[in-house]
């Protein structure tokens, strides 16, 4: 949830780690800090609010230069976002600093412990008590990293520490459990970080931290062990993606520029997907044929937006392959005792591929025999490692904490899952997956024919930023579109949105229908399932004859609403299964402008952080 950033090396630390926090900020926006070592001692800065804060009190009150530091921009959790509850803290000798990301659920006890031995501590937050129980540590070890590590044994819950002391000022230590944690690798500098982002103006070339590892790092090396000090085995990787893809561009917020990068994104999910033979072939799926044959049933679990993509990515599956195919929210999955065994698939979506409750989820479900594949975005994130497969979508770096690029690359990558389950279940022939594929490869285009005429759905937006109140409807695949458009204009608006499945409208949510409530309906293709097409014109006529103010999103050549479209939106024309790639982008377009409109902050909506790493 919190950004972290540790560097070492022969630049200011100041400013490497200021800069890197920038660039963290989409994780969390509380209140932001920095610690320098310097002259001997721990120089620290800290503010509530977002990162400008900071920034204005260093300007105010300098720290002294350094060349070893640590940062943090926090998502609360323990304790409000105070300055006295912003990272770092430190011990009350003001000899060692510590910034943290997760929840220490033992913190309680550990506090206890540490008042009865004369410790003060100064702030509400869980992670104080790091701070002073390295200090104890250190002063018997002598050695910030064995420190480090006999804290982390006692420590319960998921975490990120990074640590300084002032008696070892040539390290930065850290230690990750069931939370985010990389390092870059550079030269004669070296770099730690919730996300490469922060590094990836210095170094493309990372290191992958497992579950449970204290890291150490020098300006000349990196060392890493377990809990209990045994060397451990680490994944280097470079980063393909450079700094630029992490600016804004010349957009005036990263969500808008997003949103122009789908095209790009959707191709780039596409690519190198066909081998010389003419087979769908994903290059990470490490699942043998022979057990994806015998899968009986297949579990998606995802949280928010990636939940919204599974729920689409099951009517594929189940369409394509004949698997019986549940979505569960991941949160709520394994606390009612799933029905899983060594024949279920279950898929698991998640763009940090650190979302808690999904990691969580993909445990139990390999607990219970379950084979395990994810869909993500972030090359050595821990949900990944710990599946038995995954299949990457290649958005590159999404740093407004709404998706849009990344929810259409899942997508992409679940039709493509679901194409190859049928190549290698034989319930779909090579043509039939070669002309899916040949659809999918034009969609692109489609988005981005979408994207050239969206002013006036620009315009609609502004004129409705007085609303309290949009209700969505949708049918078939439509419905999770629905419930995507809903979802992101309570994250960026601030207002009351719900989606509906459209034939459920007569019992019960008719009842909010009243004079002049917008209403966006997502029309299925006329072509094809003309009876799910006909029942939602009338689903459009039933709520028009309420006073509801209709915007209706409809195919190219769907004349049969125009007559009920107070407000009528274009798209292309796709295959049924496929309208969600087109049909996301004006919701995703009407929710910013909106929320731009009411004078929101598009990129970092209140009380919301980009990758959800504690449950």
């Amino acid at each position: 949830m919190c950004g972290i950033v540790g560097y070492v090396g022969g630049q200011s630390a100041l400013d490497v780690v200021v800069a890197g926090l920038k660039r963290l900020e989409y994780r969390g926006y509380d209140s932001a800090g920095v610690a320098v070592l310097s002259d001997g001692g721990i120089a620290a800065a800290k503010k509530a609010g977002k990162l400008v804060n900071l920034e204005k009190e260093l300007v105010d009150r300098p720290l002294p230069g350094g060349s070893v530091g640590i940062g943090h921009t926090r998502w609360a959790t323990h304790g409000g976002p105070t300055d006295a509850n912003a990272h770092p803290h430190l011990d009350n000798a003001g000899r060692v600093a510590v910034v943290h990301n997760g929840i220490i659920e033992n913190f309680a006890a550990l506090r206890e412990e540490l008042a009865e031995r004369g410790h003060a501590l100064l702030s509400e937050t869980d992670t104080e008590t790091v701070a002073h129980l390295l200090a104890e540590e250190f002063s018997s070890a002598g050695d910030l990293a064995e420190a480090m590590r006999l804290v982390c044994r006692r420590l319960h819950g998921a975490f990120t520490l990074v640590a300084v002391h002032a008696d070892q000022p040539d390290v930065v230590v850290g230690a990750r459990r069931n939370s985010p944690l990389v390092v870059g690798v550079g030269e004669g500098e070296n770099f730690l970080a919730s996300d490469v982002s922060a590094f990836i103006a210095h170094t493309r070339s990372a290191i992958e931290l497992g579950q449970d590892q204290v890291v150490e790092l020098t300006r000349d090396g990196v060392t890493v062990t377990d809990f209990d000090g045994v060397p451990a085995d680490v994944r280097a990787y470079h980063v393909d993606w450079d700094a630029s893809a992490a600016e804004k561009g010349g957009y005036a917020s990263f969500m808008l520029k997003e949103i122009a990068e789908q095209p790009k994104a959707v191709a780039d999910t596409l690519l190198g997907r066909i081998d010389g033979a003419g087979r769908l072939t994903l290059d990470e799926v490490r699942i043998p044929g022979a057990v994806l044959r015998e899968a009986d049933k297949v579990v998606i679990v995802a949280c928010g937006t990636a939940f919204h993509a599974g729920l689409i990515a099951k009517y594929a599956i189940e369409h394509w392959t004949r698997i019986p195919c549940e979505v569960e929210l991941a949160s709520e999955f394994r606390y009612r005792d799933p029905i899983l065994n060594q024949r279920t698939l279950v898929i698991a979506i998640s763009q940090s591929g650190e979302t808690m409750d999904t990691l969580m989820a993909l445990r139990h479900a390999r607990e219970q025999g379950a084979k395990v594949l994810a869909v993500c975005n972030t090359n050595g994130s821990t949900i990944p490692r710990e599946s038995d497969a995954v299949l990457y979508t290649h958005a590159g770096p999404e740093v407004a904490v709404a998706s849009t690029k990344a929810f259409l690359t899942q997508l992409v990558a679940c039709y493509l899952l679901a194409l190859y389950l049928g190549q290698v279940r034989g319930t779909k022939w090579g043509d039939e997956i070669h002309a899916v594929v040949r659809d999918l490869a034009r969609i692109g285009d489609d988005v981005e024919r979408v994207l050239e005429t969206m002013e006036p759905v620009r315009a609609l937006a502004r004129s409705l930023a007085d609303k309290d109140t949009v209700l969505f409807l949708g049918r078939h695949v439509g419905y999770p579109v629905a419930l995507e458009g809903a979802l992101k204009l309570k994250e960026l608006a601030y207002m009351h949105a719900e989606g509906f499945a459209a034939g459920e409208l007569k019992h019960g949510p008719i009842a909010l229908i009243e004079e002049d409530l917008p209403v966006v309906v997502v029309v299925p293709s006329p072509r094809g399932r003309s009876v799910l097409h006909d029942k939602i014109v009338s689903n459009i006529q039933e709520i028009r004859a309420r006073g509801a103010r209709t915007i209706v999103i409809a195919e190219e050549g769907d004349e049969a609403v125009v007559p009920y479209a107070d407000h009528l939106v274009r798209i292309p024309a796709t295959p049924t299964l496929l309208q969600p790639l087109v049909a996301a982008v004006p919701l995703q377009v009407f929710a910013c402008e909106l929320a731009t409109a009411r004078g929101n902050e598009v990129d970092q909506p209140r009380n919301l952080a980009k990758s959800v790493t504690v449950e």
